[in-house]
């Protein structure tokens, strides 16, 4: 077993950081850590917290933190947060709205920038809820970045999905836009102390009828995070969750999905570091330096030679 897969498995959280910054950085040794890490035997409950900018969310998961510290649940906080197109940097700001649960040594935050990745999420997401699984925490709990119509990729790597919506989100109607609306496991209407948050749960009830959902019945939760109210409803809420995905066809369906989902996933991360090495290593990188290059055909030259080459190696 690789030693930090080992370390992890007996709670070492410094193991646990550095295994995950060695995933970011897509390390040689990524596959075969994440196989052993794999290997262990995994409890945890997934459960994704995404929605607009704006919706909450931080405070949302704070108040549940403290929720699930009353029960004596370890919990571990993966947060997302985007990276500028500009500089390449991100400011990482869910650490600070956290700040209290760091002397926690039931509580594990780490922050993960989405480094370009679309979707909501960083690339290593999975990987690092996997590693917070192994370590065992009882929930892993993933903040994603503000979400608009088409970051759907939570739902590929958590079990229970809270979609955070507010009366106040303007027209109400962009919400129902396909896409995002049919991620969500539970929705959380937050600030309901806002006006207008009766015509949003009439909408959604509304949207649940016309979608007729088989199987999982989402159900709508109103929560005022700055006051704690709603927040145990909403725990119970992806309680029942859990339990309907352990206990039913079509939970267990959900989860043979978002496995199939991963290989090829990881199949393609493979391609793709295969083929950007092939192309350094041959120095064929200066085409992209010339101001007329066809990307187009550039691609399509790069890849049939890049598979030409691999049969060849692979016939020697």
């Amino acid at each position: 077993m690789h030693s930090l897969a080992e370390r992890i498995h007996n709670g070492d959280r410094r193991a646990l950081a550095r295994a995950i910054t060695l995933a970011e950085r897509e390390d040689e040794e990524k596959l075969t850590l994440m196989s052993d890490i794999f290997s262990i035997k995994k409890q945890a409950h997934y459960i994704g917290i995404t929605g607009s900018p704006g919706a909450g969310k931080s405070t949302l998961i704070n108040e549940l933190l403290h929720l699930l510290r009353e029960r004596h649940l370890s919990v571990a906080v993966i947060a997302i947060d985007p990276t500028s197109p500009f500089s390449g940097g991100s400011i990482l700001g869910d650490r600070t709205r956290m700040h209290q649960h760091f002397v926690d040594p039931g509580i594990f935050i780490r922050s993960m920038a989405t480094r370009g990745s679309l979707g909501g999420l960083a690339r290593a997401t999975k990987d690092a809820i996997r590693m917070c699984d192994a370590a065992g925490f009882d929930i892993v709990l993933v903040e994603t970045v503000g979400v608009g119509q088409s970051e759907l990729d939570v739902m590929k790597v958590v079990d229970t999905t809270g979609l955070v919506l507010t009366p106040n989100s303007g027209d109400i109607l962009q919400i129902f836009k396909a896409g995002i609306m049919e991620i969500a496991d539970l929705f959380v209407i937050n600030k309901a102390d806002l006006p207008d948050v009766e015509k949003l749960k009439l909408t959604l009830e509304d949207y649940m009828m016309i979608a007729d959902p088989k199987g999982w019945q989402p159900p709508i939760v109103k929560t005022v995070s700055t006051k704690k109210q709603g927040i145990l409803k909403m725990w119970e809420k992806m309680k029942k969750h859990r339990i309907y995905l352990e206990e039913t066809a079509s939970g267990q369906e959900k989860k043979r999905m978002q496995r199939e989902m991963e290989v090829y996933e990881l199949i393609r991360e493979e391609i793709w570091r295969d083929v950007r090495r092939w192309i350094e290593s041959g120095d064929r990188s200066k085409n992209l330096e010339l101001e007329d290059y066809d990307p187009y055909a550039l691609a399509k030259q790069w890849f049939g030679e890049w598979k030409q080459e691999g049969k060849a190696d692979g016939g020697k």
